[in-house]
């Protein structure tokens, strides 16, 4: 089983760091996951709409021209920015094999580990992202945009880019994702944060601190943390699976 850790902004630092995650997962050593990251063509940082159509742009043409072929030799890609990237759609029309976002992968697996009874929400980078990603999880499951959906407590934006999570200090970043995931924490009957970009990859610590502070040991060690990298993984090999069985 081949799975492609595709991500679509010109950082292998972040690449990197995506794929350590990725392979720290116990299922890692049945899976080849090969990671290709965008052509400095594509931006730095996937920071709002614009960055999101000038990376699908960039991604399709080398994966079109450069890299012909390539593709081909995987049976899924995961496109890991968190965020309604249009390169998942476009992958998925143009080629025959699995494609997920980190995104999609990410509500698909909140939703089965909580509870009816129980919220979940996602913690980000910039304050775009807060209606973006409140969108993007309405239209994903199926919801008109005045509906409400008592499960999803919302989107809680930290202000930083997801470069800033490797290049400026972590104690701002610490501080910066510690302010959103209390303010996720209080808005509900919170059990599960969604780590909403690429570049958190390892903060985890950061975010079950801040549970700890707010509501003690007990609950902040039972407290869900989605990686959507991680979770991208575990979804498309049970989606590989899946369609190895019932076809």
């Amino acid at each position: 089983m081949r799975i492609l850790l595709l991500n679509p902004n010109c950082s292998s630092q972040m690449t990197d760091g995506m794929l350590a995650a990725a392979k720290s997962l116990p299922i890692s050593e049945s899976i080849d996951i090969q990671p290709y990251t965008a052509t400095e063509m594509a931006p730095a940082s996937i920071n709002d709409d614009d960055g999101i159509q000038s990376s699908t742009a960039c991604v399709l043409y080398d994966l079109s021209v450069s890299t012909k072929g390539f593709l081909e030799t995987f049976d899924a890609v995961l496109v890991a920015c968190y965020s309604v990237h249009s390169l998942v759609p476009q992958l998925q029309k143009q080629y025959d094999l699995s494609v997920l976002g980190i995104f999609e992968a990410s509500v698909l697996t909140a939703l089965s580990i909580t509870k009816e009874s129980e919220q979940w929400g996602i913690v980000t980078t910039g304050h775009f992202w807060e209606q973006h990603l409140s969108d993007g999880v309405k239209a994903f499951l199926g919801q008109g945009s005045a509906e409400q959906n008592n499960r999803f407590a919302g989107v809680f934006s930290s202000g930083l880019t997801a470069g800033d999570f490797h290049t400026v200090s972590p104690e701002q970043v610490k501080e910066k994702l510690r302010d959103a995931t209390l303010r996720l924490l209080k808005s509900g009957k919170v059990s599960c944060v969604v780590m909403g970009c690429g570049g958190m990859a390892g903060l985890e610590d950061i975010i079950r601190g801040a549970a700890e502070e707010l509501n003690g040991p007990e609950a902040a060690k039972a407290l869900y943390i989605i990686d959507g990298v991680q979770a991208g993984i575990l979804q498309l090999h049970q989606i590989i699976q899946s369609k190895r069985a019932f076809v």
